[in-house]
């Protein structure tokens, strides 16, 4: 619903960029929360792709306001998802995790469109025409099938191995702004992409490299962090 609503603001290249500083929020959030070791070269990456995010950020907030903070929002909650999916998924086939989401996503918004005013224009309902329900029922279809595919990933393989595939996004959004909307990011905006990717990709780099590491050698001290 979040990076819904920023699309009707935003350029797709850009809310998707502003969205990728879930890797940093990733890396921060296990470190907080799941104990993980994060050295010092990682954080200065995480600060590095946070002000490329801003970069990102900027242009889009002097032009549309609070929306280009969408992206953020829609940013840490997914890294929250991340998080439970990778903790649910050694117990919980990611079929059942879905099929108890979806009903509970259903709970929770209905009361939330019902309780909103109707002068708030993004909550209000509209009578969509056939073509329009025609695009939701495949929006959904796509959406289910991604985060299945993406949450059978999660359970079968490291986050170090999805997370360069997952930067494919950004140029894939941006072509296909381009083809469709012809949008295209701008210059403060374009090198603000080109750092958070560059900082996402060496952080993924750092932790193979930090695994590997870990399978070749054992720490002095049981527990210790692995060096960075």
């Amino acid at each position: 619903m979040l990076m819904v609503t920023a699309l009707l603001y935003l350029p797709i290249a850009d809310a998707i960029a502003i969205a990728f500083v879930m890797p940093f929020m990733a890396l921060l959030l296990g470190h907080v929360f799941l104990k993980e070791h994060v050295g010092p070269q990682r954080l200065a990456a995480c600060a590095i792709g946070f002000g490329g995010t801003l970069m990102v950020v900027q242009p889009a907030f002097a032009e549309v306001g609070a929306p280009a903070l969408l992206p953020l929002l829609v940013a840490f909650v997914f890294t929250l998802y991340m998080l439970l999916s990778r903790k649910l998924g050694v117990r919980l086939d990611p079929i059942a995790q879905h099929a108890v989401a979806g009903p509970i996503a259903l709970a929770l918004l209905v009361p939330v469109m019902a309780l909103t005013p109707v002068s708030v224009q993004e909550m209000s309902w509209i009578s969509p025409t056939l073509h329009i329900w025609l695009l939701i029922v495949l929006m959904g279809i796509v959406g289910t099938t991604a985060h299945l595919m993406m949450s059978w990933a999660l359970k079968y393989a490291p986050t170090s191995t999805l997370a360069p595939m997952q930067y494919l996004e950004i140029p894939v959004a941006t072509l296909i702004g381009w083809l469709i909307w012809r949008e295209a990011p701008g210059p403060l905006a374009s090198c603000g992409i080109a750092v958070t990717i560059g900082s996402g990709l060496y952080i993924v780099m750092r932790e193979r490299a930090s695994a590997a590491r870990s399978l070749m050698t054992k720490p002095v001290h049981p527990g210790a962090p692995p060096a960075e």
